[in-house]
């Protein structure tokens, strides 16, 4: 089995910036195709002084598209969220420290837990070891969605 396979297989045949399926048998040329990517470029690793995390999935066309900058996880367009934070940092700084991460404020109670299911489940994919949380907090007349280890 090839490394593609591994790592897809691991993935579940999802994409880990967009989070759309993958399709295993569709050309590695195809924008829409398999290839393997890194969560973290090599220099930011060399900065922390540790290892780069494992390889993940990604079509072809959203890994040439992010080229060799810092990836972004965008959030999903049916949520109103007021000041998002960056997902991607956002779980990176969670994974080294843990504790809580305010990720963005909604007008409404309903849109502040439907942005925490949604983000519990996102990144149950992005990072999969990562055991997360969400907790919504009324305040300044807008609900918080944090993010807790």
């Amino acid at each position: 089995m090839s490394d593609l396979d591994d790592i897809g297989s691991a993935d579940g045949w999802r994409c880990w910036l967009c989070d759309a399926s993958v399709d295993p048998d569709m050309s590695v040329n195809d924008p829409r195709g398999p290839s393997i990517d890194s969560r973290m470029t090599k220099s930011k690793a060399k900065k922390r002084k540790a290892a780069p995390p494992p390889p993940r999935l990604a079509h072809r066309g959203c890994n040439t598209g992010k080229g060799a900058v810092e990836a972004v996880v965008p959030w999903a367009d049916h949520l109103f969220v007021g000041d998002p934070a960056a997902i991607l940092a956002s779980v990176e700084r969670l994974e080294r420290k843990g504790g809580r991460e305010i990720m963005g404020r909604c007008p409404t109670e309903d849109d502040a837990t439907e942005a925490a299911d949604w983000l519990v489940d996102r990144i149950s994919r992005l990072a999969p070891g990562l055991d997360v949380s969400a907790e919504v907090e009324p305040g300044g007349g807008h609900f918080m969605v944090a993010l807790r280890v």
